[in-house]
């Protein structure tokens, strides 16, 4: 199979600077940009149900740029101030720098991993004693909650903001060698846009264990993983793809 074709279902970057595109021009491929999930913030009234205190609290957990926005979006509507104390351990550097937008950046602790989820853990192993709060989506499927699970560390989950399936019916899915998903949402959207979707000589890469299973459970074939210990982000694992197939 030639690969001419690759849908990342993220929205396309604002910049040129972009790995994807990096790699598309590496291999003269064609590279298209479509989220298929929206996220929408959870209202204040509908988080109060929730009976969570952010000020309980001495350290939030940042697994997304979309949980920091929407975490501040909430402190702002309720009209709480975060102390000075606070610390935040975030995914990544990335979204570290991220909440410069929301706090005073110098004055507050902002501690990060190295982009994975286990790199988070190995963070927040070192700062057992606070007492976490988990900004997060309304599935609830955080891969981080049976970690921190299994390590008997206390945290507090609740939703801050929640997915909703995009309106796909303008794309043409069948068009694409390879589908590249990043949530479980995503396949799920895929499915209720696509119902008779049919996989044929698409491929699917899936970003994530949660993700992965998606696919499987949808009783799809999952043929690029990511990520992996010699495979650690999307993007090589492309690579790798590309790679085996110029062997053959």
């Amino acid at each position: 199979m030639k690969v001419k074709h690759i849908l990342i279902t993220q929205p396309k970057p604002e910049t040129e600077k972009s790995p994807y595109i990096d790699f598309a021009k590496k291999h003269n491929l064609k590279v298209d940009f479509r989220s298929f999930i929206e996220i929408e913030g959870i209202t204040a009234k509908e988080f109060r149900r929730e009976r969570v205190s952010f000020l309980d609290y001495t350290g939030i957990i940042f697994t997304s740029k979309h949980a920091a926005t929407h975490f501040f979006r909430l402190c702002k509507e309720m009209r709480v101030s975060m102390p000075e104390s606070m610390k935040y351990f975030c995914i990544s550097e990335a979204t570290a720098y991220y909440l410069q937008k929301f706090v005073t950046f110098k004055k507050r602790k902002a501690l990060h991993g190295k982009e994975t989820i286990a790199s988070l853990i190995d963070l927040i192993k070192k700062h057992k004693t606070e007492k976490f709060f988990l900004p997060c989506s309304d599935n609830n499927k955080e891969q981080i909650t049976g970690m921190l699970d299994n390590l008997g560390i206390g945290y507090t989950k609740a939703p801050v903001y929640k997915t909703v399936c995009s309106n796909l019916s303008d794309l043409a899915v069948e068009n694409y060698d390879i589908l590249v998903f990043f949530t479980p949402s995503g396949i799920k959207s895929l499915l209720k846009n696509f119902p008779d979707f049919k996989q044929d000589t698409s491929k699917i890469a899936a970003f994530g264990t949660t993700t992965s299973k998606a696919v499987i459970d949808a009783g799809l074939e999952l043929t690029i993983q990511a990520p992996l210990p010699n495979v650690p982000s999307m993007v090589l694992a492309l690579e790798q793809y590309m790679k085996e197939l110029g062997k053959k």
